[in-house]
């Protein structure tokens, strides 16, 4: 839905609109409204395979699909559409699914755009305690085969993360975000929206993201450039009294 002149993708329609952000709205509310969740724990049309393990007070939406061996603990929220895959485990209290951080504002305030996306957990993944995996907007969060990920993570709307990446706590990932496989995250890295992080790289602890990553690499600071450059800068900065008291 635009409200400009582009050309149209091939094998798709365009709706010319001059609200776009409203008329989406209209749309996206329509074909799939808010629907309020009518049971105590588990809503309907869910699936949920004899092997996993839902803890007392875990709360499940509707639509929910859960596969073998996994285990949802107590306090966790896994809402509306969210997929599960085998042998999975959400911690305590974390929340699967929820509305992404989207708003326009307008004269009256902050209007959110309307979430009827969902979030696939790919088999194998971990999430640790009050993480939070925010639903797509129109698509899928995706948390790529193996992905282990610490407590109080958040990962925002649109997100795919690859196979066998380590987050640590307290990393913050804005929407739409891609992430290859084998990356590491150390504790309280933030990363801002429509980034890429490639394969292979590893980002130090405390880092800020606001650019593409490239493939393999190491990286510190924020903004973070290639950690062996950042760290010949922190050497060089230490010594800037000492030339100081030479002039």
């Amino acid at each position: 839905m635009i409200d400009q002149k582009v050309e149209c993708p091939e094998g798709k329609g365009l709706l010319i609109s001059t609200a776009p952000f409203d008329d989406f709205n209209r749309i996206t509310r329509h074909f799939k409204p808010f629907q309020p969740q009518t049971r105590s724990i588990t809503g309907e049309d869910c699936e949920i395979h004899d092997t996993a393990m839902i803890y007392p007070n875990a709360f499940i939406g509707n639509r929910v699909k859960i596969g073998k061996n996994s285990i949802i603990h107590s306090g966790a929220s896994i809402l509306d559409d969210t997929i599960i895959d085998e042998n999975v485990i959400v911690g305590p209290n974390s929340v699967i699914g929820f509305s992404a951080f989207y708003y326009k504002k307008k004269p009256t305030g902050y209007e959110r755009l309307h979430t009827c996306g969902k979030v696939h957990l790919h088999d194998n993944v971990e999430i640790g305690a009050l993480c939070t995996i925010d639903a797509g907007v129109t698509a899928t969060t995706i948390i790529g085969e193996g992905t282990k990920i610490d407590n109080q993570v958040q990962v925002g709307h649109d997100t795919m993360i690859g196979k066998n990446c380590l987050f640590a706590a307290n990393v913050g990932v804005a929407g739409c975000v891609q992430i290859g496989n084998n990356v590491t995250l150390w504790g309280q890295v933030g990363c801002a929206s429509d980034i890429t992080i490639e394969d292979n790289v590893v980002v130090y602890a405390q880092s800020g993201i606001g650019k593409d990553l490239e493939e393999g690499k190491t990286y510190f600071g924020s903004p973070c450039i290639e950690a062996k450059a950042k760290f010949r800068e922190m050497a060089a900065i230490r010594k800037l009294p000492e030339l100081l008291e030479k002039l």
